[in-house]
């Protein structure tokens, strides 16, 4: 079986309407780039796109019609609530986790919901997280952009091979 070239994904998650220059960096850096939600906003996923052609992204508890402008209620409506990449090596499924606990989205609801992911990738919390505790991983990336970003805004990026997943954490 031949080996898979190695993946880079960068992981973000809520923007609330704006997304930090130096996320936008290490976005361009990557191969992929998924956002975990709370997007709010068309020219959000427009920025993303001007830096890196492959783009995931889903609907988080913000990102809902009446709060879009009416304008951008399409692009809004078309966000999955599930979404899942395949990388060399598994699965990466990514949703914005607040259907799983308010506060604090449940680590085994997570892991129900995708047993077959090597790794989950939730937002909502704004709070930076790696789970590696147990099979598949659990990660947050924390806040993007400037709303309730605990220190800087922040992002997450996987190096994906068929051997090996790492991850590697900035905060700016």
């Amino acid at each position: 079986m031949a080996t898979e070239r190695p993946v880079t994904v960068a992981l973000v998650s809520d923007t609330h309407g704006h997304i930090s220059p130096e996320v936008l960096a290490v976005v361009a850096r990557c191969d992929k780039v998924v956002h975990a939600g709370d997007i709010c906003g068309r020219h959000i996923l427009e920025a993303l796109r001007q830096h890196n052609d492959h783009v995931t992204a889903v609907a988080g508890n913000n990102d809902v019609p009446e709060r879009w402008p009416e304008a951008e209620r399409d692009t809004v409506i078309a966000l999955p609530r599930i979404a899942e990449l395949e990388l060399p090596g598994g699965v990466l499924s990514v949703e914005h986790g607040h259907e799983h606990g308010w506060a604090n989205p449940d680590h085994a609801g997570l892991r129900a919901a995708h047993p077959h992911a090597k790794m989950i990738v939730y937002g909502h919390t704004h709070q930076r997280m790696v789970d590696k505790s147990e099979n598949p991983w659990i990660v947050n990336p924390g806040a993007a952009g400037q709303v309730r970003n605990y220190g800087g805004p922040s992002c997450l990026v996987v190096h994906a091979s068929t051997e090996h997943w790492e991850l590697e954490a900035f905060r700016f």
